[in-house]
């Protein structure tokens, strides 16, 4: 079974068990911390991969990495989680209950990438824009990209919106060489 499918299955569970207890916003918050320190930690990620390395060892570092961070439930869950011998898609895990949280809060997320830094009104305008035209709360991420020239970026789900000057600049380009004016043979 691949990866995504057990990750997404291992969220589900861990979704509805939290929910269940009323622990969703402390094991959200665990997850974050934990997606955090594998994105930070080439090593620690590296670690969960191996193969070599035992289940009961990952468990151990995990324990001693997390332990006095994070609830009892989502201590329990790293435990069933290498008890099985999957510690490899954990990091998958935790960006898959993300997602599923994300969507049971109706939250939608959103990636701007512009030259600059967006002013306060500018971001505050285009949450609300954002926030009308999908019906859910923004999660708005900002990146500056100084390549871009001017403009921006936009990334909402699967739709892309381009309005950076590179991006014009770039389909000019292409214009330019399909000359309409140069006879075909």
């Amino acid at each position: 079974m691949s990866d995504i499918r057990v990750a997404s299955r291992y969220a589900k569970s861990l979704i509805e068990l939290a929910s269940e207890k009323d622990v969703l916003e402390q094991v959200h918050a665990d997850l974050q911390l934990f997606t955090q320190v594998v994105s930070q930690n080439r090593d620690f990620k590296l670690l969960l991969q191996n193969p070599i390395v035992k289940s009961d060892k990952k468990l151990a570092i995990i324990n001693s990495v997390f332990g006095k961070q994070v609830s009892p439930m989502t201590m329990a869950f790293f435990g069933i989680i290498t008890n099985k011998r999957r510690e490899p898609v954990l990091e998958t895990v935790a960006i898959e209950f993300e997602n599923q949280y994300n969507e049971l809060k109706g939250i939608q997320r959103a990636v701007v990438t512009s030259a600059m830094p967006l002013t306060t009104a500018l971001r505050e305008q285009l949450i609300m824009q954002l926030t009308v035209q999908t019906g859910k709360s923004i999660q708005l991420v900002e990146k500056v990209d100084p390549s871009l020239i001017g403009g921006f970026v936009l990334r909402v789900g699967d739709k892309q919106y381009d309005s950076s000057v590179r991006h014009s600049l770039t389909k000019l380009k292409n214009n330019f060489k399909d000359n309409p004016y140069i006879n075909k043979l």
